[in-house]
């Protein structure tokens, strides 16, 4: 029975042991071998491997994939102009040589991402000092990040590498500070009023303008209408004058007896007019008196 227990511990031992010396590499990641807190290895191949087990030696995993490094602070930069403006930003990075990040940056992405922020940062806030709002907004922007770009890699390649490679550095947003923004939003608030004011000033005047014209070609227009009108009734009572003289002056009795009618519907036109005349002094009743078409007739007798 001892023996038998003998046998299972020591087999539960070696397999202990043989665990620890037994370790996996993951297509992400690198490992990094240390023997008493040294580099011994570094297993870049995805797989199965051995080394001597602890204390002897130990592995730990530095991850080798594209990894993101966002601005984690919104402090203010300065431009050329002296405007704050908050930049956000993010590095797309990778570890290259984990024995010279190890030496130079750290143990974890964690190290190297608190450095890379330093370096970006500064390498921004040099660049934006340069360089207006508007080419900050627009036409150098992406020089900027070119040039951003260009500094962080010589100062992760210089002297003492970090071992790691940066592929891209791009601005997400460039902002006024909160307080400019609000003034910033307030001109152009007043601005836009002053140009809509300006729209309705100018269309007030056009307005005007047409109005203006449309009632002279209206008064115009009248004018030559009534001109031609009473053209063409002068030239109406022109004839008419005519064929009545015409008329007229074949048979003169009718004439006067025509107008002495004429007259007599004008001043008897309404059923309540009185008129107050001598009929036998005035020359009015002269066709009633005639008893006929101009003819002399006796006055009406007295009784």
């Amino acid at each position: 029975m001892n023996r038998v227990g003998f046998f299972v511990s020591s087999a539960l031992v070696l397999l202990a042991l043989l665990s620890s010396m037994l370790f996996v590499v993951d297509q992400r990641q690198f490992g990094v071998v240390y023997a008493l807190g040294e580099i011994k290895d570094v297993i870049t191949e995805p797989g199965l491997n051995f080394k001597l087990p602890p204390p002897f030696q130990n592995v730990s995993y530095i991850d080798k994939r594209l990894l993101t490094l966002d601005s984690p602070d919104t402090e203010p930069m300065l431009t050329l102009e002296k405007q704050r403006m908050v930049i956000d930003w993010y590095v797309r990075w990778r570890i290259t040589d984990p024995r010279a990040y190890i030496r130079n940056v750290g143990l974890d992405e964690a190290a190297g991402a608190n450095q890379l922020n330093r370096v970006v940062r500064n390498a921004f806030q040099e660049e934006i000092n340069r360089r207006t709002v508007r080419e900050l907004l627009s036409s150098k922007r992406e020089q900027l990040m070119a040039d951003v770009k260009r500094e962080v890699l010589e100062q992760v390649k210089g002297a003492r590498p970090w071992g790691i490679d940066v592929i891209d550095v791009r601005i997400t947003r460039a902002d006024y500070v909160e307080a400019i923004t609000e003034s910033v939003y307030r001109r152009m608030e007043a601005e836009r009023k002053r140009v809509a004011n300006e729209l309705r000033s100018t269309g007030a005047a056009e307005g005007e303008k047409i109005r203006a014209d449309a009632d002279r070609q209206r008064e115009v227009t009248v004018a030559n209408a009534y001109r031609d009108a009473q053209k063409i009734k002068g030239e109406g009572d022109g004839q008419a004058a005519a064929i009545y003289a015409e008329a007229f002056g074949r048979d003169a009795q009718f004439a006067q007896f025509y107008r002495s009618l004429q007259a007599y519907i004008a001043s008897f036109g309404k059923k309540g007019d009185v008129m107050i005349i001598d009929p036998n002094s005035s020359d009015f009743f002269k066709a009633f008196r005639g008893g006929g078409a101009g003819g002399a007739a006796p006055a009406p007798g007295k009784k």
